[in-house]
Protein backbone atom coordinates (compact mmCIF):
# COMPACT_ATOMS: atom_id res chain seq x y z
CA UNK A 1 0.00 0.00 0.00
CA UNK A 2 2.93 2.31 -0.68
CA UNK A 3 1.86 5.95 -1.16
CA UNK A 4 3.76 9.25 -0.97
CA UNK A 5 3.35 11.24 2.23
CA UNK A 6 0.11 13.21 2.32
CA UNK A 7 0.69 16.96 2.59
CA UNK A 8 -1.94 19.65 3.08
CA UNK A 9 -0.50 23.12 2.70
CA UNK A 10 2.54 23.27 5.03
CA UNK A 11 1.40 20.25 7.02
CA UNK A 12 2.99 16.90 6.31
CA UNK A 13 0.66 14.32 7.85
CA UNK A 14 2.13 11.46 9.85
CA UNK A 15 -0.16 9.04 8.02
CA UNK A 16 -2.21 9.13 4.78
CA UNK A 17 -5.15 7.61 6.68
CA UNK A 18 -7.40 10.23 8.28
CA UNK A 19 -10.59 10.20 10.32
CA UNK A 20 -13.75 11.48 8.64
CA UNK A 21 -15.58 14.23 10.53
CA UNK A 22 -18.93 12.75 11.59
CA UNK A 23 -21.51 14.76 13.51
CA UNK A 24 -22.39 13.07 16.77
CA UNK A 25 -19.50 10.61 16.47
CA UNK A 26 -16.08 12.21 16.11
CA UNK A 27 -16.10 14.16 19.36
CA UNK A 28 -12.90 15.08 21.19
CA UNK A 29 -12.48 11.72 23.03
CA UNK A 30 -12.97 9.69 19.86
CA UNK A 31 -10.61 11.87 17.84
CA UNK A 32 -7.90 11.44 20.48
CA UNK A 33 -8.40 7.67 20.44
CA UNK A 34 -8.08 7.48 16.64
CA UNK A 35 -4.94 9.62 16.68
CA UNK A 36 -3.46 7.28 19.25
CA UNK A 37 -3.85 4.47 16.73
CA UNK A 38 -2.22 6.45 13.95
CA UNK A 39 -4.85 8.59 12.23
CA UNK A 40 -2.84 11.20 10.35
CA UNK A 41 -5.44 13.89 10.92
CA UNK A 42 -8.73 14.27 12.74
CA UNK A 43 -11.28 17.00 12.08
CA UNK A 44 -13.88 18.47 14.41
CA UNK A 45 -17.50 17.50 14.02
CA UNK A 46 -19.37 19.56 11.45
CA UNK A 47 -20.13 22.98 12.95
CA UNK A 48 -22.63 25.50 11.65
CA UNK A 49 -21.22 28.62 10.03
CA UNK A 50 -23.84 30.65 11.89
CA UNK A 51 -21.68 31.95 14.73
CA UNK A 52 -24.76 33.25 16.58
CA UNK A 53 -25.51 29.61 17.41
CA UNK A 54 -22.06 28.87 18.82
CA UNK A 55 -23.16 29.56 22.40
CA UNK A 56 -25.15 26.32 22.64
CA UNK A 57 -23.64 23.49 24.68
CA UNK A 58 -23.44 21.29 21.57
CA UNK A 59 -21.54 23.90 19.56
CA UNK A 60 -19.17 24.63 22.44
CA UNK A 61 -18.25 20.97 22.62
CA UNK A 62 -17.79 20.74 18.85
CA UNK A 63 -15.49 23.76 18.96
CA UNK A 64 -13.37 22.30 21.78
CA UNK A 65 -10.39 21.99 19.47
CA UNK A 66 -7.47 19.56 19.63
CA UNK A 67 -4.84 22.23 20.16
CA UNK A 68 -2.27 19.59 21.13
CA UNK A 69 -2.55 17.74 17.81
CA UNK A 70 -1.19 19.41 14.67
CA UNK A 71 -2.78 20.15 12.29
CA UNK A 72 -5.87 21.41 14.10
CA UNK A 73 -8.69 20.98 11.58
CA UNK A 74 -12.24 22.34 11.88
CA UNK A 75 -15.16 21.59 9.58
CA UNK A 76 -17.82 24.23 8.93
CA UNK A 77 -21.08 24.04 6.98
CA UNK A 78 -23.35 26.68 5.53
CA UNK A 79 -24.60 28.17 2.28
CA UNK A 80 -23.77 31.88 2.53
CA UNK A 81 -20.25 32.84 1.36
CA UNK A 82 -19.86 35.81 3.72
CA UNK A 83 -21.13 33.86 6.72
CA UNK A 84 -18.77 30.96 6.00
CA UNK A 85 -15.86 33.37 5.65
CA UNK A 86 -16.61 34.95 9.04
CA UNK A 87 -16.93 31.52 10.64
CA UNK A 88 -13.60 30.47 9.16
CA UNK A 89 -11.92 33.58 10.57
CA UNK A 90 -13.44 32.88 14.00
CA UNK A 91 -12.20 29.28 13.91
CA UNK A 92 -8.69 30.41 13.04
CA UNK A 93 -8.78 32.85 15.97
CA UNK A 94 -9.62 29.85 18.19
CA UNK A 95 -6.57 27.96 16.92
CA UNK A 96 -7.69 26.17 13.75
CA UNK A 97 -4.84 25.45 11.33
CA UNK A 98 -7.01 23.94 8.57
CA UNK A 99 -10.57 24.93 7.63
CA UNK A 100 -12.63 22.17 6.02
CA UNK A 101 -15.84 23.04 4.17
CA UNK A 102 -18.62 20.47 4.18
CA UNK A 103 -20.37 19.89 0.87
CA UNK A 104 -20.95 16.22 1.50
CA UNK A 105 -23.50 15.88 4.28
CA UNK A 106 -26.78 14.36 3.00
CA UNK A 107 -28.78 14.91 6.22
CA UNK A 108 -32.23 16.38 5.55
CA UNK A 109 -31.89 19.16 8.14
CA UNK A 110 -28.67 20.29 6.44
CA UNK A 111 -30.13 20.02 2.94
CA UNK A 112 -33.14 22.11 3.97
CA UNK A 113 -30.73 24.99 4.58
CA UNK A 114 -29.25 24.37 1.12
CA UNK A 115 -25.94 23.42 2.75
CA UNK A 116 -23.87 20.22 2.70
CA UNK A 117 -24.29 18.20 -0.47
CA UNK A 118 -27.21 20.41 -1.61
CA UNK A 119 -24.58 22.90 -2.76
CA UNK A 120 -23.35 20.54 -5.47
CA UNK A 121 -26.35 21.51 -7.56
CA UNK A 122 -25.18 25.15 -7.76
CA UNK A 123 -21.64 25.25 -9.13
CA UNK A 124 -21.55 29.04 -9.21
CA UNK A 125 -22.39 29.22 -5.50
CA UNK A 126 -19.74 26.57 -4.80
CA UNK A 127 -17.13 28.80 -6.45
CA UNK A 128 -18.31 31.85 -4.50
CA UNK A 129 -18.17 30.03 -1.17
CA UNK A 130 -14.75 28.52 -1.73
CA UNK A 131 -13.22 31.76 -2.99
CA UNK A 132 -14.73 33.70 -0.09
CA UNK A 133 -13.33 31.36 2.57
CA UNK A 134 -9.91 30.97 0.94
CA UNK A 135 -9.58 34.75 0.70
CA UNK A 136 -10.66 35.26 4.32
CA UNK A 137 -8.04 33.12 6.07
CA UNK A 138 -4.29 32.52 5.86
CA UNK A 139 -4.53 28.78 6.62
CA UNK A 140 -5.19 25.91 4.17
CA UNK A 141 -8.82 25.40 3.21
CA UNK A 142 -10.00 21.92 2.24
CA UNK A 143 -13.24 20.57 0.83
CA UNK A 144 -15.24 17.42 1.54
CA UNK A 145 -17.91 16.61 -1.01
CA UNK A 146 -19.69 13.81 -2.85
CA UNK A 147 -19.41 12.50 -6.39
CA UNK A 148 -22.42 14.53 -7.47
CA UNK A 149 -26.04 15.46 -6.93
CA UNK A 150 -27.52 12.15 -8.11
CA UNK A 151 -26.34 9.20 -10.25
CA UNK A 152 -27.34 11.05 -13.42
CA UNK A 153 -25.38 14.14 -12.38
CA UNK A 154 -22.00 13.07 -11.10
CA UNK A 155 -20.36 16.49 -11.44
CA UNK A 156 -17.56 15.70 -8.97
CA UNK A 157 -14.74 16.38 -11.46
CA UNK A 158 -16.20 19.81 -12.26
CA UNK A 159 -16.54 20.65 -8.56
CA UNK A 160 -12.94 19.51 -8.03
CA UNK A 161 -11.61 21.82 -10.74
CA UNK A 162 -13.65 24.73 -9.33
CA UNK A 163 -12.14 23.99 -5.92
CA UNK A 164 -8.58 23.85 -7.22
CA UNK A 165 -9.04 27.13 -9.11
CA UNK A 166 -10.38 28.74 -5.90
CA UNK A 167 -7.26 27.79 -3.95
CA UNK A 168 -8.51 24.72 -2.07
CA UNK A 169 -5.52 22.70 -0.79
CA UNK A 170 -6.98 19.17 -0.76
CA UNK A 171 -10.17 17.27 -1.49
CA UNK A 172 -11.93 14.45 0.35
CA UNK A 173 -14.53 12.68 -1.77
CA UNK A 174 -17.24 10.32 -0.54
CA UNK A 175 -18.06 7.77 -3.21
CA UNK A 176 -21.80 8.38 -3.30
CA UNK A 177 -24.04 11.10 -4.65
CA UNK A 178 -26.29 13.27 -2.50
CA UNK A 179 -29.31 11.23 -3.60
CA UNK A 180 -27.65 7.93 -2.61
CA UNK A 181 -27.19 9.07 1.00
CA UNK A 182 -25.53 6.00 2.58
CA UNK A 183 -27.45 3.38 0.62
CA UNK A 184 -25.91 0.76 -1.65
CA UNK A 185 -22.20 0.51 -2.23
CA UNK A 186 -19.81 3.39 -2.72
CA UNK A 187 -18.53 3.86 -6.27
CA UNK A 188 -14.93 4.83 -6.87
CA UNK A 189 -14.83 5.49 -10.62
CA UNK A 190 -15.78 9.15 -10.14
CA UNK A 191 -13.13 9.57 -7.43
CA UNK A 192 -10.57 8.24 -9.92
CA UNK A 193 -11.77 10.80 -12.49
CA UNK A 194 -11.50 13.55 -9.87
CA UNK A 195 -7.96 12.45 -9.05
CA UNK A 196 -7.03 12.68 -12.75
CA UNK A 197 -8.60 16.12 -13.14
CA UNK A 198 -6.66 18.02 -10.43
CA UNK A 199 -3.13 18.37 -9.07
CA UNK A 200 -4.03 18.87 -5.39
CA UNK A 201 -4.25 15.84 -3.05
CA UNK A 202 -7.40 13.72 -3.25
CA UNK A 203 -8.53 11.59 -0.32
CA UNK A 204 -10.99 8.76 -1.01
CA UNK A 205 -13.86 8.03 1.39
CA UNK A 206 -16.71 5.56 1.56
CA UNK A 207 -17.15 1.95 2.78
CA UNK A 208 -13.51 1.50 3.79
CA UNK A 209 -13.91 -0.99 6.63
CA UNK A 210 -10.94 -3.34 6.26
CA UNK A 211 -7.36 -3.55 5.06
CA UNK A 212 -8.49 -5.47 1.98
CA UNK A 213 -11.04 -2.79 1.08
CA UNK A 214 -8.45 -0.06 1.63
CA UNK A 215 -6.09 -1.73 -0.85
CA UNK A 216 -8.92 -2.04 -3.36
CA UNK A 217 -9.93 1.63 -3.03
CA UNK A 218 -6.36 2.85 -3.44
CA UNK A 219 -5.98 0.70 -6.54
CA UNK A 220 -9.28 1.85 -8.06
CA UNK A 221 -8.88 5.57 -7.32
CA UNK A 222 -5.11 6.17 -7.14
CA UNK A 223 -5.99 8.51 -4.25
CA UNK A 224 -3.32 10.19 -2.14
CA UNK A 225 -4.93 9.04 1.09
CA UNK A 226 -7.97 7.42 2.62
CA UNK A 227 -10.62 8.89 4.92
CA UNK A 228 -12.16 6.39 7.32
CA UNK A 229 -15.62 7.06 8.75
CA UNK A 230 -17.98 4.29 9.77
CA UNK A 231 -15.12 1.79 9.48
CA UNK A 232 -13.58 3.33 12.62
CA UNK A 233 -16.75 3.14 14.71
CA UNK A 234 -16.12 0.47 17.32
CA UNK A 235 -12.81 -0.27 15.63
CA UNK A 236 -10.47 2.72 16.08
CA UNK A 237 -7.44 0.43 15.71
CA UNK A 238 -8.19 0.20 11.98
CA UNK A 239 -5.72 3.09 11.58
CA UNK A 240 -2.94 1.01 13.12
CA UNK A 241 -3.75 -1.89 10.80
CA UNK A 242 -3.64 0.37 7.75
CA UNK A 243 -0.46 2.12 8.88
CA UNK A 244 1.32 -1.17 9.64
CA UNK A 245 0.60 -2.40 6.12
CA UNK A 246 1.60 0.96 4.67
CA UNK A 247 4.95 0.72 6.46
CA UNK A 248 5.29 -2.98 5.60
CA UNK A 249 5.42 -3.75 9.32
CA UNK A 250 5.48 -7.52 9.48
CA UNK A 251 5.48 -7.50 13.28
CA UNK A 252 2.04 -5.93 13.53
CA UNK A 253 0.18 -7.33 16.54
CA UNK A 254 -3.60 -7.79 16.42
CA UNK A 255 -5.73 -6.29 19.17
CA UNK A 256 -5.87 -8.76 22.02
CA UNK A 257 -8.27 -9.06 24.92
CA UNK A 258 -6.40 -6.99 27.51
CA UNK A 259 -5.69 -4.16 25.09
CA UNK A 260 -9.30 -4.14 23.88
CA UNK A 261 -10.54 -3.99 27.49
CA UNK A 262 -8.28 -1.01 28.18
CA UNK A 263 -9.40 0.71 24.97
CA UNK A 264 -13.08 0.41 25.83
CA UNK A 265 -12.72 1.32 29.51
CA UNK A 266 -10.49 4.28 28.67
CA UNK A 267 -12.94 5.48 26.03
CA UNK A 268 -15.86 5.28 28.48
CA UNK A 269 -13.96 7.20 31.16
CA UNK A 270 -13.06 9.97 28.69
CA UNK A 271 -16.66 10.23 27.46
CA UNK A 272 -17.95 10.50 31.03
CA UNK A 273 -15.33 13.17 31.78
CA UNK A 274 -15.90 15.19 28.60
CA UNK A 275 -19.71 15.28 28.67
CA UNK A 276 -20.39 14.83 32.37
CA UNK A 277 -21.95 11.65 33.70
CA UNK A 278 -25.54 11.97 32.49
CA UNK A 279 -24.79 12.93 28.89
CA UNK A 280 -21.59 10.87 28.81
CA UNK A 281 -23.46 7.68 29.67
CA UNK A 282 -25.97 8.35 26.89
CA UNK A 283 -23.28 9.12 24.30
CA UNK A 284 -21.30 6.06 25.34
CA UNK A 285 -24.20 3.75 24.50
CA UNK A 286 -23.75 4.09 20.74
CA UNK A 287 -19.99 3.57 21.00
CA UNK A 288 -20.57 0.45 23.12
CA UNK A 289 -22.99 -0.82 20.49
CA UNK A 290 -20.38 -0.33 17.76
CA UNK A 291 -17.71 -2.12 19.81
CA UNK A 292 -20.13 -5.01 20.36
CA UNK A 293 -20.74 -5.27 16.61
CA UNK A 294 -17.10 -6.38 16.36
CA UNK A 295 -17.20 -8.77 19.32
CA UNK A 296 -18.22 -12.41 19.55
CA UNK A 297 -20.58 -13.46 22.37
CA UNK A 298 -21.47 -9.86 23.21
CA UNK A 299 -25.26 -9.86 22.77
CA UNK A 300 -26.09 -10.22 26.48
CA UNK A 301 -23.45 -7.65 27.46
CA UNK A 302 -24.76 -5.17 24.90
CA UNK A 303 -28.37 -5.64 26.04
CA UNK A 304 -27.43 -4.81 29.63
CA UNK A 305 -24.75 -2.14 29.23
CA UNK A 306 -26.80 0.20 27.01
CA UNK A 307 -29.65 0.25 29.55
CA UNK A 308 -27.84 1.43 32.66
CA UNK A 309 -27.91 5.08 33.70
CA UNK A 310 -24.68 5.50 35.65
CA UNK A 311 -21.04 5.71 34.63
CA UNK A 312 -20.01 3.28 37.36
CA UNK A 313 -22.45 0.65 36.08
CA UNK A 314 -21.23 1.00 32.48
CA UNK A 315 -17.67 0.48 33.68
CA UNK A 316 -18.58 -2.40 36.01
CA UNK A 317 -20.49 -4.31 33.33
CA UNK A 318 -17.66 -3.78 30.85
CA UNK A 319 -15.09 -5.15 33.30
CA UNK A 320 -17.33 -8.13 34.07
CA UNK A 321 -17.73 -8.88 30.38
CA UNK A 322 -13.97 -9.01 29.89
CA UNK A 323 -13.60 -11.24 32.94
CA UNK A 324 -15.68 -13.90 31.17
CA UNK A 325 -13.72 -16.63 29.36
CA UNK A 326 -15.63 -15.85 26.14
CA UNK A 327 -15.57 -12.06 26.62
CA UNK A 328 -13.54 -9.65 24.54
CA UNK A 329 -12.98 -11.94 21.56
CA UNK A 330 -13.03 -10.11 18.24
CA UNK A 331 -15.02 -11.54 15.38
CA UNK A 332 -13.01 -12.72 12.39
CA UNK A 333 -12.52 -9.86 9.95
Amino acid sequence: MERPTLTIGPYRLSSPFVLAPMAGVTDKPFRALCRRFGAGMTTSEMTTADTSLWQTEKSRRRLDLDLDAEPVAVQIAGSEPAQLALAAEACVERGAQIIDINMGCPAKKVLKKLAGSALLKDEQLVAQILTSVVTAVDVPVTLKFRTGWDPANRNGPTIARIAEDAGIQSLAVHGRTRACRYKGEAEYETIARIKESVKIPVIANGDITSLEKALQVLRLTNADGLMIGRGAQGRPWIFRELLDDHKKNRTSVPVEKKELRDIMLGHLIELHRFYGEQTGVRVARKHLTWYCDNLASADDFRYRVVRVDSASEQLRLTREYFDRPDGGILKAA
